[in-house]
């Protein structure tokens, strides 16, 4: 459970990191005295910033993600190997057992 609330937590921060740089960028370019093709072109730059930001962004949450799979594999694998273990024991606890019984029914 605690898993899943990290990733939501790291798509939050992401999404909320993207909003604020392009709330940031557009007062930017609205407060800075520029001529309209200058306007338009640092748009363009900012666009490309932006846009760049969120790929790393979406990379980066990407490989969290790919991590937490992995970790979930990993667990799951392991869960898988304890029951293994756990049915091979009871069936050699039982394999005894029955050589027991067998054994104590040659004595009598």
């Amino acid at each position: 459970m605690g898993d899943n609330n990290k990733g939501s937590s790291a798509l939050e921060v992401a999404v909320s990191f993207v909003i604020g740089a392009a709330a940031g960028f557009i007062l930017g370019v609205l407060f800075a005295p520029a001529s309209g093709k200058e306007t338009r072109q640092k748009i363009k730059d900012q666009a490309a910033k932006a846009g760049d930001k969120a790929k790393e962004g979406y990379d980066k949450l990407s490989k969290e993600a790919e991590k937490g799979i992995k970790v979930v594999k990993e667990k799951t694998q392991e869960g898988i190997d304890a029951i293994k273990d756990f049915i091979e024991k009871k069936k050699e606890e039982y394999a005894k057992k029955t050589q027991d019984v067998a054994s104590d029914e040659k004595t009598k």
